[in-house]
């Protein structure tokens, strides 16, 4: 399984609507309403590489109200378990 971090940025009066079209694409596991500089954060997990550029350009990138993007594609995850053993090499 590999990820994706998709930063998004949507007009203002489409950011519930957009979210709502986000999160109905396969492949996104989960669409977050943040603050800051961008109005979106969706998280795409897929079987293969190749299917983040389909989820993001095919897809993701049709959604009405989206103005712009930033996909940062995930090398490594931790989570509270892993860390636990992830540090454990430098004992």
């Amino acid at each position: 399984m590999v990820a994706a971090v998709v930063l998004i940025r949507a007009e203002r009066d489409h950011i519930a609507s957009a979210a709502r079209g986000v999160a109905d694409i396969d492949g996104v596991a989960e669409v977050y309403s943040v603050s800051g500089e961008w109005d979106l954060i969706a998280v795409v997990r897929v079987p293969e590489w190749e299917q983040i550029a389909e989820v993001v350009t095919e897809h993701l990138a049709k959604v009405a109200g989206i103005e712009r993007t930033t996909t940062l594609v995930a090398f490594r995850v931790f989570s509270k378990q892993d860390l636990s053993t992830a540090f454990d090499m430098f004992e």
